[in-house]
């Protein structure tokens, strides 16, 4: 039904479409790009798509990754309307986990989210992730105002050290 695919810079008309359309569903949690050309050639960025229309109806980032000892990075994830509140994020967060945990090697994901958002608490909570804690004025959204944020965790119990 759905599937992960990186971004290119063919896309570009049409993210700047689901950003747009979207606005509404993901005030006040997260912001419009203010760089699509830097958002597309983000290392960690993945697009998820609507198998048979290719259409984009969500995007993750894994961001942050820190190797050596720690193994761990961080996700930031939006999804699209009119895509939301139908499952596909659920199973889009299954394959970026795969592809987190045994393509990038990590041992660790992080998401931190709005306390308010309660449907992307919702989400991580049935990935597996698990709360870790509250941090008070944790990030600055759309470089505008400093919102609080819970930490949800997920480990990877089968890492594996890689030459």
């Amino acid at each position: 039904m759905v599937y992960l695919r990186k971004p290119a810079l063919g896309d570009l008309h049409e993210i700047r479409l689901a950003y747009a359309r979207s606005l509404s569903i993901h005030h006040p949690w997260v912001c419009v790009p203010s760089d699509f050309n830097s958002y597309l050639q983000q290392e960690g960025r993945y697009f998820l798509c609507k198998r048979g229309t290719n259409e984009i109806i969500g995007t993750f980032n894994i961001s942050g990754i820190i190797r050596g000892n720690f193994q761990s990075a961080y996700l930031g994830y939006e999804v699209f309307h009119p895509h939301h509140g139908k499952g596909h994020m659920r199973s889009g967060l299954a394959l970026l986990l795969k592809e987190a945990f045994e393509v990038l090697n990590l041992h660790r994901l992080e998401a931190n989210v709005q306390p308010e958002n309660a449907a992307s608490i919702a989400l991580v909570a049935k990935a597996g992730f698990v709360k870790e804690g509250f941090s008070r004025n944790y990030l600055r959204i759309g470089g505008v105002e400093w919102k609080d944020h819970e930490r949800w965790a997920i480990i990877n119990e089968a890492w594996q050290p890689r030459d």
